[in-house]
């Protein structure tokens, strides 16, 4: 009998922000960064950036400072759970309402 290769057979694509969709609109709560605390952002470095390696959707970018992409953003609260020094406030969506229009 042959040689099956089903082993050998993998996906060239990889999952990137988006793949299920804008789903923004599903958020209750609205992950904000506090730059003051952020520890990229406050000493200017590449470093921490627990919220990108946590992130489930992939929606925050690692740069200097860490932007959070809200048109696929979930508001899971894993980046505010994994911070650690809680730089990351769960803020209700309801106060972005008003201004977002």
């Amino acid at each position: 009998m042959g040689q099956d290769n089903f082993g050998k057979m993998k996906s060239h694509s990889e999952p990137g922000p988006g793949d299920g969709g804008k789903t923004g609109s599903w958020r209750v709560k609205r992950p904000i960064i506090d730059l003051t605390v952020c520890i990229p952002a406050k000493s200017g470095k590449v470093a921490c950036f627990a919220c990108w390696m946590y992130c489930p959707d992939g929606v925050i970018t690692r740069t200097i400072p860490p932007v959070i992409d809200y048109e696929y953003c979930k508001g899971c609260e894993i980046c505010a759970e994994e911070c650690p020094v809680n730089a990351i406030e769960m803020v209700e969506e309801t106060q972005f309402a008003d201004k977002e229009g």
